[in-house]
């Protein structure tokens, strides 16, 4: 069997649901197998809901480097030390808003309560609704959107009700 027959041979498997054909003739034996493609499972449903577990963040003594940060703060900033952190439950992609053509879901001033959702995380192609486990109001968003985040990250700094 001559190189140009073997091509023939390999085209005409690949359109077809042949897995493997093998030709025995006098010059010799040929075997040839389509490659096997692992079957895909999805375990897990199409859309989730996470809660997120508030902290308040870590009472830090003041250092040299805070001194500039307040003085870009604008003067009405809350303090620091009673804001509590909502942090990503997981890793995966943030994003603020729920399809690109709607209203960012939470923002600067915006009140939010316990299961009201705060932002998507996008993991292994599930869009998982992340939903806030405290009331207040969000002062600051840590992240970008549309940016990587690491499990426990920051995302958005609140101040409780």
């Amino acid at each position: 069997m001559d190189l140009k027959q073997i091509h023939e041979l390999i085209k005409i498997i690949n359109k077809s649901n042949i897995g493997e054909i093998s030709i025995e003739d006098k010059d010799g034996k040929v075997t040839i197998k389509q490659k096997e493609e692992a079957p895909i499972t999805v375990a897990a449903p199409a859309h989730q809901v996470y809660t997120t577990q508030a902290t308040p963040p870590p009472a830090a003594a003041p250092a040299a480097p805070a001194a500039p940060a307040a003085s870009a703060a604008p003067a009405a900033a809350p303090k620091a030390d009673n804001l509590i952190t909502i942090k990503s439950p997981m890793i995966g992609t943030f994003y603020r808003r729920s399809a690109p053509d709607k209203p960012v879901l939470a923002e600067v001033g915006t009140e939010i309560a316990p299961g009201k959702v705060v932002c998507i995380i996008e993991a292994m192609k599930l869009f998982n609704e992340i939903e806030s486990e405290i009331s207040g109001t969000i002062v600051k968003v840590l992240v970008e959107d549309a940016s990587p985040v690491e499990y426990d990250q920051p995302l958005f700094l609140v101040e409780p009700a």
